[in-house]
């Protein structure tokens, strides 16, 4: 069986103090606990950190020879996760968040859905009857059910359950063909990712996972809804801008 290179990019902002215990788990994972056939990187990927996150991340890029940085000056996390891996040249091209909220005996199942398993794009689910959640506030809990369901409403094709978890991978191809034509450079980019692949005919994998949630997110429940929910109505309503493409 063929060697299969994997790049995993860790979008950050701000995060000199989560950074480095991120990439030292995680590299270790990689070091002890995946299959040997990889050919493995990290990238971490800064979108406008105005703390020490840049020089943390060049230190770590020097002290792991499988590391490295790229950085935007500015904001936004799906542009951060796009020019990763418009850069990467990996078979396989992942992220993770900095928190690690997903364990990472997922991540192995996550890769093979797109090197051993013919998919296009995998995505983690906190919405399958294997997944565990844990520590999740009701609040968010609702919020991420009622955005899915919207989806379903809209999309009645749509065939994944979890748009948001921060955990997915894509392949060489869909990075090449779908990713440049992705519009949303913040939290909606997840989803337009999922439903520019389908429209193009790509196949999606979900994976059960265990998630922890962590307290201290980032991210703003409300003003991400909305995000949302205009990203649902461009897509919707603007089909001529999601392209065909043929696999």
């Amino acid at each position: 069986m063929s060697r299969l290179s994997v790049d995993i990019i860790i979008p950050v902002l701000n995060e000199e103090h989560s950074l480095p215990h991120c990439i030292a788990t995680l590299t270790n994972y990689l070091s002890e606990g995946v299959d040997a056939d990889w050919d493995w990187s990290v990238t971490i990927a800064d979108n406008g950190s105005e703390d020490a996150t840049p020089e943390v991340g060049r230190q770590l890029s020097d002290d792991h020879p499988n590391v490295r940085l790229t950085r935007l000056e500015q904001r936004g996390r799906g542009r951060a996760l796009k020019k990763a891996w418009l850069e990467s040249d990996a078979d396989v091209r992942c992220f993770m968040d900095v928190d690690l909220s997903t364990q990472l005996d997922s991540l192995e199942p996550l890769v093979d859905a797109i090197g051993r398993e013919g998919y296009d794009v995998s995505i983690g689910s906190r919405l399958l009857p294997d997944s565990r959640v844990e520590r999740r506030t009701l609040k968010r809990e609702v919020v991420s059910r009622c955005y899915n369901a919207l989806i379903r409403l809209m999309f009645p094709r749509k065939t994944f359950r979890d748009a948001q978890c921060g955990f997915k991978a894509v392949s060489r191809e869909v990075a090449d063909k779908v990713v440049p034509h992705i519009e949303n450079t913040g939290w909606f980019f997840d989803t337009e990712l999922l439903l520019l692949s389908l429209r193009a005919g790509y196949k999606i994998k979900e994976i059960p996972v265990h998630w922890v949630d962590d307290p201290d997110t980032r991210v703003r429940v409300v003003s991400t809804a909305i995000e949302d929910i205009k990203g649902l109505l461009r897509v919707r309503f603007s089909p001529a801008n999601v392209p065909r493409i043929e696999s």
